[in-house]
C-alpha cells in the first residue's frame, strides 16, 4: 500500500481488480479546499487511458511487478519466444502482449519482460534501437539532409520515414516509442 502522495510515473496500481500504470500525475493545492492528485492512468492489459482524481494522502493499492531481463530468441510462427538471462528458462509470449514492440525486435536482442503473479503484462524495449534499411527508393540528384523524407523498410519489415540521402544497407537509429528516425547509427 502507498498513498496518493507517493505516486511516480511507471508505478502500477490496482483499481477495481485491474492493473493501471501511472502515465502522469500532478499534485494540486487549490487556494480553497483540500489538496488532491490529478492522474492519467493506462490499463496495463487493454491499453485504455483514463483520468482519475485522488484526494491527497488517500491509500492506493500497488501491484508487485517483476521486471526480468530476457533475450528475444525467435518467432515460432505465431508466438514470440524469449529466454530468461538468469535461469535460461524460455517463455512464449503472444503477439497481443508483444504489440508494436514486434516492429523493433531482432533475434538475440535484450528486452525487459514485466510480469505480475506469473502473467506477462508487457515488454519494455530500449528507447532506441539500431536497424538496417532493407529497401528504399534511391535519392535524387541534389538531395540535402534538410530536404524532405521518403519511406524506408527496415530489416524487421517496419516502414519509417527517412531523409532522402539515405540508401539501402544503411544502419539507422529508431525511437521505439514513436517509430521515428533519430539519425544514422555510428558503429
Amino acid at each position: 500500500m502507498a498513498t496518493s502522495n507517493d505516486l511516480k510515473n511507471g508505478m502500477v496500481l490496482v483499481f477495481d481488480n485491474q492493473l493501471w500504470s501511472v502515465v502522469e500525475f500532478q499534485h494540486v493545492k487549490p487556494g480553497k479546499g483540500p489538496a488532491f492528485v490529478r492522474t492519467k492512468l493506462k490499463n496495463v492489459l487493454s491499453g485504455k487511458t483514463v483520468d482519475r482524481t485522488l484526494n491527497a494522502g488517500v491509500k492506493v493499492e500497488t501491484a508487485t511487478i517483476d521486471r526480468r531481463d530476457m533475450q528475444y530468441l525467435y518467432n515460432d510462427g505465431t508466438d514470440y519466444v524469449f529466454m530468461d538471462l538468469e535461469t535460461y528458462d524460455q517463455l512464449t509470449i503472444s503477439p497481443e502482449i508483444v504489440g508494436d514492440a514486434a516492429n523493433f525486435l531482432l533475434e538475440n536482442q535484450n528486452v525487459i519482460v514485466a510480469t505480475n503473479e506469473g502473467i506477462v503484462l508487457f515488454i519494455e524495449l530500449p528507447t532506441s534501437v539500431v536497424l538496417e534499411i532493407t529497401f528504399t527508393e534511391p535519392g535524387l540528384q541534389g538531395d540535402r539532409s534538410s530536404a524532405g523524407t521518403k519511406p524506408a523498410t527496415l530489416e524487421t519489415g517496419y516502414e519509417i520515414q527517412v531523409p532522402l540521402f539515405l540508401n539501402e544497407n544503411t544502419k539507422v537509429k529508431v525511437d521505439t516509442r514513436t517509430g521515428e528516425y533519430l539519425g544514422r547509427a555510428t558503429d
